[in-house]
């Protein structure tokens, strides 16, 4: 398991190597995340402004407590709260940014697989529009899960110490495969090969899938990196699917 853990670090290290090689591929993968960036960023500013009336909503069993524990568990909540949105809205920036940046992004794909990895002989032509139209579904979908997992991991969160420690590495481990099934959607859809087909095989090798897209999911929290993690995932996600798919992974 260790193993192959690595092997999915691996490939995200050769996704940036490979968009490093070509900054052309860079610049085309940081177009759409920058403008999404811009987009989720206003919306967490706005979160942020109003998280203390969230939290006192979502507690309103907490209204007549004392001082110390209204306060001890609305700042709880708060953090769930962030803690829930930042993990949707990742999955929402990458589906949005997918969706925004569709032909740019499966002229990464095309690339990396027809340059770097000898070619996709069944790859079928998707049009921007049709592209579009599985993202969308693909998205509503994986951010449907999303909030169906957040909602349980929220309530955790207040479990004393499990809801601080165990708790954030499940939310983790989830938004990260379910991150990591968003970044392989192209390769899979220039195939034919649908959402159940592409969930399946990410789930034969969840380790590797891990590997790939725990740090993905980690480095795109930090400020403005998912400008240069995002283009070098897609490319990580492009190698990991074409591997997969050609039974290239031991």
């Amino acid at each position: 398991m260790l193993r192959d853990f690595s092997t999915g670090v691996g490939l995200l290290a050769k996704g940036f190597g490979l968009v490093f090689r070509s900054p052309k591929l860079l610049l085309i993968g940081a177009i759409p995340a920058l403008l999404t960036t811009v987009l989720l960023t206003g919306g967490l500013v706005a979160l942020g402004v109003w998280i203390n009336d969230i939290a006192a909503w979502a507690t309103p069993f907490a209204d007549n407590w004392n001082d110390a524990l209204r306060s001890a568990t609305r700042f709880a909540a708060g953090v769930s709260i962030i803690g829930a949105f930042l993990a949707i809205g990742l999955l929402l920036f990458s589906a949005i940014t997918l969706i925004i940046g569709g032909p740019f992004y499966e002229h990464i794909a095309e690339t990396i697989e027809d340059e770097e990895l000898g070619g996709v002989p069944e790859a079928q032509r998707v049009s921007w529009a049709r592209a579009a139209g599985v993202g969308i579904r693909d998205a509503v979908l994986l951010v449907g899960l999303a909030v169906l997992c957040a909602i349980p991991l929220f309530l955790a969160g207040f479990i004393p110490v499990v809801g601080q420690t165990v708790v954030p590495v499940v939310a983790v481990c989830v938004n990260a495969t379910l991150l990591g099934i968003e970044l392989t959607g192209i390769p899979f859809t220039r195939r034919g090969l649908k959402l159940s087909v592409r969930r399946r095989v990410l789930r034969q090798r969840r380790a590797v899938t891990l590997g790939f897209a725990v740090p993905t999911y980690l480095l795109c929290l930090v400020p403005l990196a998912a400008l240069v993690v995002f283009p070098a995932a897609m490319a990580g996600g492009t190698v990991l699917a074409h591997r997969l798919l050609n039974n290239q992974i031991k």
